[in-house]
């Protein structure tokens, strides 16, 4: 069944993680990617252990970092300094409906596949350019990996626990964002290229993306003119949301209205607490949260994960577990979801490979998983091969 972006032709000039991320997806809805690498292929392809592994054990090129945002899309592996090559490129983003890069702002403009050459030459198309700190700015010409990006943009200051160093989100979570950002800014202007034949230019920046989902953080600063600070597990704006303590693991209790947490209360066999006026409500329970969560951790550190899970689910109070990622993997309602999938890989010795599911489920025009990741070049020979009998 056709995907719901079936028919639309996508050049790839980025590697990493946030273009990445951004053509997997719209690959999954039925575009057309075509990823163009360097000889020595996408740097994440090098990312590793692990690796699939072919026939003989040996690592192929197929990082779990590269496979992880690389598949159905088609490898063409290139020399970009090579003037019959940039050629063809240019004839490729001719016949595409989208270029996206993530190359230093200006770095394509020696091999004529800058954004100004390739709009001036092709008014409709749409050209998404990734970098670090964006086209204009001071820093425009600063390097932009995730790390600086969590770093500059300020996440790294509220994550971890208080009197620590700053740390990082597990994964790359701010490449990850702008590439949602980057899939959702060329939908839009191919909505507006459809109803005007008109292209145009998106220009984004990690850094910019990484601000934009400060959300209700950012957003206590701008307000209050205090920024806010590390505080582990705990939630700014809400007590108790946070990770608590049993005798046989760690819980997730997640408190939202002052009617939960009445009935949290009586779970831990305090129901006074729900009354006491100094945690009747949330903000009275924020401005006392000091005393109020000590009482609450020495509860619940006698209590098993089951109890407190099943105590809590049986009150209609947001609780759960924090699983490790192979028990989140595994678990029956990821398997129930499809968010673990296996694709061929002839070029590994067990034949396939397991990936990530896509979480969209389309009523009319689901995502489809029509290639595993490719090798470096898989399709160098066929896309150029196309090209010139187009022409």
């Amino acid at each position: 069944m056709p995907g719901p972006l079936d028919g639309l032709v996508i050049l790839d000039l980025s590697r990493i993680l946030a273009g990445p991320t951004c053509t997997q997806l719209l690959g999954d809805l039925g575009a057309e990617i075509i990823k163009i690498e360097s000889l020595a292929g996408d740097d994440t392809r090098q990312w590793g252990p692990p690796f699939a592994l072919d026939a003989e054990g040996n690592p192929t090129d197929l990082s779990a970092y590269f496979m992880s945002v690389n598949r159905n899309k088609k490898s063409v592996a290139v020399d970009l300094t090579d003037p019959e090559v940039q050629k063809s490129l240019r004839d490729l983003a001719g016949r595409a409906d989208v270029v996206i890069e993530n190359f230093k702002p200006g770095g394509l403009r020696k091999y004529g596949l800058d954004h100004e050459t390739l709009c001036a030459a092709y008014p409709g198309l749409v050209y998404c350019s990734i970098s670090g700190f964006g086209q204009t700015g001071p820093n425009r010409d600063k390097p932009g990996y995730d790390l600086m990006a969590q770093g500059f943009g300020g996440i790294m200051s509220i994550t971890g626990e208080a009197g620590r160093e700053p740390m990082k989100v597990g994964v790359g979570v701010a490449d990850v964002v702008c590439g949602l950002y980057a899939a959702t800014g060329i939908l839009a202007a191919l909505r507006h290229r459809d109803a005007t034949g008109e292209g145009q230019h998106i220009d984004l920046a990690l850094v910019d993306s990484t601000m934009s989902w400060l959300v209700n953080q950012g957003l206590n600063y701008l307000t209050s003119g205090t920024a806010p600070v590390r505080a582990g597990n705990a939630h700014p704006n809400i007590v108790p949301y946070q990770v608590f303590a049993a005798s046989d693991g760690y819980v997730i209790v997640a408190v939202g209205n002052d009617s939960q947490y009445a009935r949290f209360c009586d779970y831990l066999g305090q129901p006074d607490w729900a009354s006491d006026p100094r945690f009747a409500t949330n903000s009275e329970r924020l401005a006392h949260r000091d005393t109020l969560v000590p009482m609450i951790a020495a509860v619940l550190e006698r209590r098993t994960t089951r109890d407190v899970i099943d105590g809590l689910e049986a009150r209609k109070v947001p609780v759960g577990p924090v699983n490790t990622i192979d028990q989140a993997l595994e678990s029956d309602q990821a398997q129930a979801r499809e968010m673990t999938i296996t694709l061929p890989a002839p070029q590994t010795a067990t034949g396939e490979v397991r990936l990530l599911g896509n979480p969209l489920r389309f009523s009319r025009t689901p995502v489809s998983y029509r290639s595993a990741p490719p090798a470096t070049g898989a399709d160098t020979e066929a896309v150029l091969s196309r090209l010139r009998d187009d022409l």
